[in-house]
């Protein structure tokens, strides 16, 4: 899925701005997703290192099913770098550094169903870099009237996001600042492809809350804050 075959045994990745180009045996930047044979493989599928039933607003949802609770989950990996990441010891590491369990998408909405949570949240790390997995959970979820909703830095390509647009309910933003030097710096990634997504999931009239998290001195502009809003 999103991967393109290269000369010899090389794929680019295409699921998300980064376009990794990604040799036999090695993986792309978020550490998930591998060139075997020349063919990309997400490592990740249905073995979430991270479950809980969290309150929506925790995500946070705060105009999507108020004070309902969220299976959330999440896998190992991260395709951004934050310096101030409260949840690196899943999103900087690959999954073998994590500890996992065997979940597949319909035994997720299994126990949405059985824990009386009326939606799924996909969270804690970065939900885009086990998309696959993710879009199959949401589309069984959906058929048995459980929702979606995705805690996403918005760091996706426009043709992955719109088909997620398809299969999710709510999409909440990081909008970590709003200058190319902050996101270069501190988040090792670009602004522009998170203001393109916000407004894709705009189009596709996806439920959309946005949330800039301030961190002193770094993003705290009063200007860019102005500019922002």
């Amino acid at each position: 899925y999103c991967h393109t075959s290269h000369g010899g045994n090389y794929v680019k990745c295409q699921l998300c701005p980064k376009g990794c180009i990604i040799s036999e045996g090695h993986r792309g930047d978020c550490r998930v997703r591998e060139n075997r044979g020349g063919k990309l493989y997400t490592m990740v599928y249905g073995n979430p290192c991270a479950l809980h039933i969290d309150p929506i607003e925790k995500k946070p949802f705060y105009h999507f099913l108020p004070t309902s609770l969220a299976f959330s989950l999440a896998t190992a990996g991260c395709n951004l770098h934050c310096l101030y990441c409260q949840n690196h010891t899943i999103s900087q590491h690959p999954p073998e550094e994590t500890e996992n369990v065997d979940l597949p998408p319909e035994r997720v909405v299994e126990l949405a169903l059985a824990k009386g949570c009326p939606v799924i949240a996909y969270t804690y790390s970065e939900p885009v870099i086990f998309c696959e997995y993710m879009l199959a959970t949401a589309r069984l979820g959906r058929a048995q009237g459980v929702k979606s909703a995705v805690v996403s830095n918005g760091y996706i390509n426009p043709q992955p996001l719109r088909e997620l647009c398809q299969a999710v309910d709510a999409i909440k933003i990081d909008l970590k600042g709003f200058n190319e030097e902050f996101y270069k710096k501190v988040c090792f990634a670009t602004l522009e492809p998170v203001v393109e997504a916000m407004k894709i999931i705009q189009e596709e009239g996806v439920h959309l809350e946005i949330v800039n998290l301030v961190v002193p001195t770094l993003n705290d502009d009063e200007g860019e804050l102005r500019e922002m809003a």
